[in-house]
């Protein structure tokens, strides 16, 4: 098993594993030991009580944060004609159709959203293998498929983010910088929770949120009180 750092161990001995801190604690305590000589990623995980093996218990969907995430955003379109001369004037990254679907195949995915207006599905549905294991397939559901592709771009690069629950029922997500003000963390944090809160499964029963933890890139994991933030 390996071992903390000097740094982090002083980080750990400041906190008591065992409490729940409330989320203003918690970020006190994320961005005094945020010490590295870079900027931190601030980063939420929660641990549901669903089984995403059921259709009718997935957690999936988009929450923008309301500070952003820090993180300039690259993103791709795939459109033709007007919406592909829009999606460039909007401020999209990568702009194409077949030649997008071509670099992409020959391993170009520098990119961490990818958008498509509804008739470009057929040359998108064919990338699935490559977009989908990365998280960057274009869904409907999530707004990445749109004739609107403005506002969709406009919202990626605000800081709207996509979540996801994985296998073992947990979904997590970036929520900030360490060099965000802790307000602006707080809001993020509290915004992303309550996301999550509103999308239960109709289908779950028992505890939905069982444990959630914040912790930044290098920073000790600091669990969060589960009954203050879904009471």
């Amino acid at each position: 098993m390996a071992k903390h750092g000097k740094r982090l161990r002083k980080a750990y001995e400041a906190i008591d594993r065992e409490t729940g801190y409330g989320i203003t604690e918690a970020v006190r305590i994320i961005k005094d030991s945020a010490t590295t000589n870079f900027d931190e990623t601030v980063e939420i995980a929660i641990n549901l009580g669903v089984d995403p093996k059921h259709a009718d218990q997935m957690v999936r969907g988009t929450v923008s944060l309301p500070h952003g995430t820090g993180k300039a955003l690259k993103v791709a379109v795939f459109a033709k004609g007007d919406k592909a001369k829009e999606a460039a004037a909007a401020g999209a990254d990568f702009v194409g159709a077949e030649d997008l679907a071509e670099n992409i195949q020959n391993g170009e995915t520098g990119f961490d959203r990818c958008i498509a207006t509804p008739d470009m599905m057929a040359v998108v549905g064919k990338l699935g293998k490559i977009l989908g294991p990365k998280g960057l397939m274009p869904n409907p559901k999530l707004g990445t498929v749109t004739p609107d592709v403005t506002n969709a771009i406009k919202a990626a690069k605000a800081g709207q983010i996509e979540y996801r629950v994985e296998k073992e029922g947990i979904v997590h997500a970036g929520v900030g910088k360490a060099s965000f003000s802790a307000d602006q963390l707080v809001e993020n944090v509290a915004a992303f929770v309550d996301t999550i809160v509103k999308a239960k499964p109709s289908g779950v029963k028992g505890t939905y949120l069982k444990r959630v933890s914040l912790t930044s890139t290098m920073g000790p994991g600091i669990k969060l009180d589960v009954a203050g933030l879904s009471g």
